[in-house]
């Protein structure tokens, strides 16, 4: 049997009740602020007119998102392959999603809005310090906020020394790439690859 209405599914789960229905906002505050200037890393959700989808990690030090004020944050475009999947999504639809953690805090932000691309000057001097200045940032709009519960990392023990594993447990990216892409020479080493992105960073 598969589910294929919402009232099907509230059948099976209810609705929301308490502060889980209350906690959704429309603008940031002192809390979510404090959040997002404390987190180094964020994954953006994005899709096209078509219905193509795509969820893009973004990193740096704590506080690279810039606040600008309770409705609009600022999100460097670091470097990077050039797919270019999330911008060329924002221009399609302009809808955004971002999931904000913060390494040992098991509760997440969840922050949705409008975004736009932007190569505003006042914004890129934002970044200055940055070891290399974007090319363009995006300008995210908020109109949804609100904190997730911590179950979710708290069942895959994320941040648990005991979760982790030897990277060279997994093949490294090149192989993994030489062996889904076909290619006939020898991939480069994981420190090999490490160096380069190094370089790009």
């Amino acid at each position: 049997m598969y589910i294929e209405s919402e009232a099907q599914l509230r059948e099976l789960y209810g609705f929301a009740k308490g502060r889980a229905k209350d906690k959704q906002l429309d603008a940031l505050e002192k809390h979510s602020i404090n959040f997002i200037e404390h987190s180094p890393f964020v994954t953006l959700s994005s899709y096209a007119k078509s219905g193509a989808l795509d969820s893009s990690p973004r990193g740096g030090e704590p506080g690279f998102i810039k606040v600008i004020n309770n409705n609009c944050i600022i999100i460097p475009d670091a470097r990077g392959n050039n797919r270019l999947d999330t911008l060329v999504n924002l221009l399609d639809t302009g809808n955004i999603g971002c999931l904000f953690l913060i390494p040992g805090v098991d509760e997440t932000l969840r922050v949705n809005g409008t975004a736009r691309i932007s190569t505003r000057e006042d914004y890129l001097s934002l970044f200055a310090s940055h070891q290399k200045t974007p090319i363009s940032c995006i300008e995210v709009q908020v109109t949804e906020v609100f904190l997730h519960c911590a179950k979710a990392l708290m069942r895959s023990e994320l941040w648990s020394e005991e979760s982790k594993i030897e990277r060279s447990q997994l093949p490294t990216m090149g192989r993994m790439m030489h062996d889904q892409l076909k290619i006939d020479e020898e991939p480069e080493s994981q420190e090999t690859m490490v160096a380069r992105y190094k370089q790009g960073l």
